[in-house]
């Protein structure tokens, strides 16, 4: 009988996304592959073609559980959108129920590693930006509907500013800089979305 062969190529292309994830693409060799999957080397060639197509899957698996829970982390249905955002830009740079704090995020490494000398990885890491940034503009734009940020706040220019500060704060993180002064970028990041100003009795 053969293998089960997707069971295992799921648990594969997660345990090659941790891999990927801790060492980069170019310091993860095929023999690191085959031990961290308890594969030989024929196997993996045979199940994903070569090392390549398995992080484009890994950077796929990873891009995919993210931005599921950053959508979940942004919602601000329920709670005020700066409550929100501090606390997705906080979880960030903690993550401290998963102990994976200290690696950044694997989108931000690889597109730091790979830049764009990768055309499938940056196609994939360029989405990954655009979700996070369509997010940030949801939240913005609810915000601004319930009258909750500051008068003439430019969401387009908002969004960038927040992509490029969470940016910032997940290589920082991975650098392993001090929680604390992270936190206060955060909380002056936040104060910059203003209250929206009272209305004059």
């Amino acid at each position: 009988m053969g293998r089960p062969r997707q069971f295992d190529e799921k648990n594969a292309v997660t345990s090659a996304t941790e891999l990927f994830w801790r060492r980069g693409y170019h310091a993860t060799s095929v023999r690191d592959l085959g031990d961290e999957l308890k594969l030989t080397p024929s196997s993996l060639y045979r199940t994903f073609t070569d090392k390549h197509t398995l992080f484009l899957r890994a950077l796929d698996h990873y891009r995919a559980t993210e931005s599921a829970e950053a959508r979940k982390r942004l919602d601000a249905t329920d709670r005020p959108v700066q409550e929100a955002l501090r606390e997705w830009m906080l979880w960030l740079v903690t993550c401290p129920a998963d102990g994976k704090s200290g690696r950044g995020c694997f989108v931000v490494n690889t597109a730091t590693e790979l830049g764009t000398t990768d055309e499938k990885v940056r196609r994939r890491t360029e989405a990954a930006f655009e979700v996070t940034r369509q997010a940030l503009r949801a939240a913005l734009e609810l915000g601004r509907d319930r009258g909750e940020l500051a008068a003439g706040l430019d969401i387009d220019d908002t969004v960038e500013l927040l992509f490029t500060t969470v940016l910032g704060l997940r290589v920082r993180e991975r650098a392993g800089h001090d929680i604390e002064r992270l936190t206060t970028t955060i909380d002056l990041v936040i104060r910059t979305l203003g209250p929206a100003p009272a209305e004059p009795v």
